[in-house]
């Protein structure tokens, strides 16, 4: 089997508010006067409207290239200031299942981009019998040293930042780059870990995010027009309006985009359906795991800028698991289909979860900063593991089954 998962149809949740976005060409997220008057609210994207139609299918992406990822040159500060997270950019007239959060997640601004480094093979001792401890890691979002800091904490990398957990299994759950200073460090540094960690008889694996395809989109189509639910939108607009850092796109090379475009979307662990997103959409890719995996690989090598977008639009989708009534079932559903005693899912912050955002004049006192572990809900069916570490709060590195 592949290494990741996709998604399936969507519970509708009714939306807080529609928003309009005024026609304007596409502007940097950050530049004074670059957005409409009325900010879009956390999940949502404005679209963008013009004349244009999709570009045709073009070339598949190259195999990757053997040996060591070499990491990217010329790293710089990220740019500063809030950015809007994730949405389905459509503007008006939401698609089923769209679900938008109440507000904007404020980007704490940290130092500048981490240092990365070459893939090194690191001795280590002969593996004991059997897969090691299992380990799962919330949505970084660019966070390097937070990231860091966690993987030593639990033992898993050196003062170095090489291997040194033996024959543990580490899982990122998604979502590496966007809002915070150094995503592809946090890219390169799960790339060489995965190397080390395979030496060791251990394993790092990552799964596919929404902010993967946000990435791959904006490097592949930029500004073509794809087709969106009230009107068009771009890959370039909804990634700078989502955080995306001109550093970031500046230092990404073709085995980061290969490296991202064969992540799976979902896997099978222990007893554990680990997912990027709180959604059903990944029913609609197929009845198992390898079936939703093959799918969505086979529907990104084909280049096309309306369906990676689609692919896109239905990974933003959050919150099918966090009604009291209906909740349940949605996870259900899914360990019905897919196996597994829980879902672990990254994408919807913790405080959003448990309604600790703060008030609207911005008092956060209520929120991130309370979050210290993963939120377990959904009947203890679901466990969700973004912290928030893009609003101040915690990024997760849990072992799992969790002591609850």
């Amino acid at each position: 089997m592949t290494q990741g998962a996709g998604q399936g149809p969507a519970m509708r949740t009714e939306t807080l508010r529609d928003f309009r976005v005024p026609v304007a060409e596409p502007v940097p997220y950050g530049v004074p006067g670059a957005l409409p008057e009325e900010a879009p609210v956390y999940g949502e994207y404005p679209a963008y409207y013009g004349e244009g139609a999709p570009l045709p299918p073009q070339p598949s992406v190259p195999p990757q290239p053997s040996g060591p990822p070499q990491p990217p040159m010329g790293q710089a500060p990220a740019s500063g200031g809030p950015a809007p997270a994730d949405g389905d950019g459509t503007g008006e007239g939401y698609d089923e299942g769209y679900t938008p959060t109440q507000r904007d997640l404020p980007v704490i601004s940290r130092g500048g981009p981490g240092d990365t480094v070459q893939v090194q093979y690191v001795p280590q001792e002969s593996p004991a019998a059997g897969p090691g401890p299992l380990y799962v890691v919330g949505d970084v979002h660019g966070y390097l040293d937070e990231l860091v800091h966690e993987l030593q904490a639990q033992g898993l990398i050196d003062a170095d930042r090489h291997w040194s957990a033996g024959n543990a299994r580490i899982w990122f759950l998604g979502d590496f780059t966007d809002r915070g200073p150094d995503g592809i460090g946090v890219i390169d540094l799960v790339m060489r870990l995965s190397a080390e960690a395979a030496a060791a008889g251990g394993y790092c694996k990552a799964l596919m995010g929404n902010h993967e395809l946000l990435l791959i989109g904006a490097k592949r189509f930029g500004d073509t027009p794809v087709a969106s639910g009230a009107g068009t939108a771009t890959f370039q607009a909804a990634w700078l309006l989502n955080g995306g850092q001109r550093t970031d796109m500046e230092r990404l090379e073709d085995v980061h985009l290969q490296w991202m475009q064969r992540l799976d979307a979902a896997v099978l662990e222990d007893g554990h359906l680990l997912l990027h997103s709180d959604t059903t959409a990944y029913l609609d890719y197929g009845d198992s795991v390898e079936d939703v995996n093959d799918t969505i690989h086979e529907l990104l090598n084909r280049n096309d800028a309306d369906i990676t977008w689609d692919l896109f639009r239905k990974f933003t989708k959050r919150f099918a698991f966090r009604d009291e009534e209906t909740g349940p079932q949605a996870v259900r559903e899914l360990l019905d289909t897919y196996g597994g005693g829980r879902v672990v899912h990254g994408h919807s912050p913790i405080p959003y979860l448990l309604g600790e955002v703060g008030t609207e004049d911005g008092d956060a006192s209520r929120g991130p900063e309370a979050v210290n572990g993963p939120h377990v809900y959904a009947e203890g069916l679901a466990i969700a593991m973004d912290g928030g570490v893009t609003m101040a709060g915690k990024l997760l590195v849990v072992q799992l089954p969790l002591n609850d």
